[in-house]
């Protein structure tokens, strides 16, 4: 076997192409955009490389084909955030059943990471935004990915953890259908807010998605930033965000909790996309694009996604959480009636308190991620991700 770094194009498509001949089989498999994938290694494209660097390599075996792909990365702002030790990543792992090639593939992320100063790795990550390429499915593999989330072989769990790699924690993707009852709690909460005339909940009018990313951004600062490693938004920031969602934004899946007229929590939710990727096969060319707009026309997609849910700490404990669920409830299952079925984003078990809000709206666990965390010195003590207040 002989692993080699990927510099040429013909290296690229070989680490595009691998999967794809991997999964051809796996009926639950949907084959990321080309673009996606390949955004994250692009210094253009990817701010993360502002702070930081990274690296892939692909394996072939004695007769050239390739037969296993890996990328490490380290980024500055938050190797030692949080952490007792400089810890990197790894990601877009691919291999075959092959222990001893998953292996060096293994070994190769962690001797380019020592050699950068860093005593740890987590894995598998990505080299930016937790939303997107994080964690190890475990669970749930008779289930689509959901976009931008990883799907792979069972056999990479026993692989990760005979390599030494532990849990630092667990993602839960929970699920419901929307025609489910919610929680007699949820009721009682949003009770609660009606009796005070300075609470508003609803979903956004397009008259004020213009308003979106200053309502996002102030939300997200005050409810999340700066907590579990989650960096503070700018506007610019906010702004490119809501870019990126307006080709497919409904704003009934965008829910606000309002006092006195400002923002103080948000139910933010997008129609699962990749319910329509699935038909594209990876790429947007002429054709993707047409088959895009019509399936979107055709409304095949009947999965809706939740990206974002918060509240900021002033007003937390007062019942907003389930006066935006039962404000959603009343559009998207009396009146609407767009979506079937709702997933959440991934939820670390770490986050107890989201746990709790979650399990009180009627979901279930239908995926589980690991991200796991291999310490270098396997002498020192491995803690797992603290638990948030």
């Amino acid at each position: 076997m002989k692993i080699r770094e990927v510099i040429s194009s013909y290296d690229v498509q070989e680490f595009t192409l691998l999967p794809v001949r991997l999964y051809q089989n796996v009926p639950h498999w949907i084959r990321p955009l080309d673009k996606d994938v390949e955004s994250v290694f692009d210094r253009d494209k990817n701010k993360a490389f502002r702070h930081g660097e990274c690296i892939r390599w692909i394996l072939t075996d004695d007769q050239n084909k390739t037969i296993g792909r890996v990328a490490a990365f380290i980024n500055d702002k938050n190797s030692r955030k949080g952490n007792d030790q400089p810890t990197g990543g790894m990601g877009f792992f691919e291999c075959v059943e092959n222990i001893e090639a998953t292996f060096l593939l293994f070994d190769t992320c962690k001797h380019w990471l020592q050699s950068k100063g860093m005593e740890a790795m987590d894995g598998p990550i990505n080299f930016g935004n937790r939303d997107r390429w994080w964690g190890l499915l475990a669970d749930g593999f008779d289930r689509d990915p959901n976009y931008q989330c990883n799907y792979n072989f069972q056999y990479y769990k026993d692989f990760f953890e005979a390599y030494g790699f532990k849990t630092y924690f667990n993602q839960y993707t929970f699920s419901r259908m929307v025609a489910e009852p919610l929680s007699p709690r949820l009721y009682e909460k949003a009770e609660m807010m009606k009796r005070d005339p300075d609470y508003e909940f609803r979903h956004l009018q397009k008259s004020e998605i213009i308003k979106l990313p200053e309502y996002l951004m102030n939300v997200y600062n005050k409810a999340w930033a700066n907590r579990a490693e989650n960096p503070e938004l700018n506007l610019m920031q906010a702004k490119q965000i809501v870019k990126q969602m307006k080709p497919i934004m409904d704003e009934k899946l965008l829910y606000f909790g309002f006092y006195k007229g400002e923002p103080i929590s948000f139910f933010l939710s997008l129609p699962e996309i990749n319910q329509i990727f699935k038909y594209v096969n990876g790429k947007l060319d002429l054709i993707g694009k047409l088959k895009f707009v019509w399936h979107t026309w055709r409304k095949t997609n009947r999965k809706a996604f939740g990206i974002l849910f918060g509240v900021v700490p002033a007003h937390q404990g007062k019942g907003c959480d389930g006066a935006m669920v039962l404000a959603g409830k009343y559009v998207l299952r009396d009146k609407y009636h767009r979506y079937d079925e709702y997933e959440m984003n991934w939820i670390g078990d770490f986050n107890p308190k989201m746990i709790n809000v979650v399990e009180q709206v009627g979901a279930f666990i239908c995926k589980t991620h690991i991200t796991y965390r291999k310490l270098f010195d396997d002498t020192k003590p491995f803690k797992r991700h603290p638990i948030l207040n």
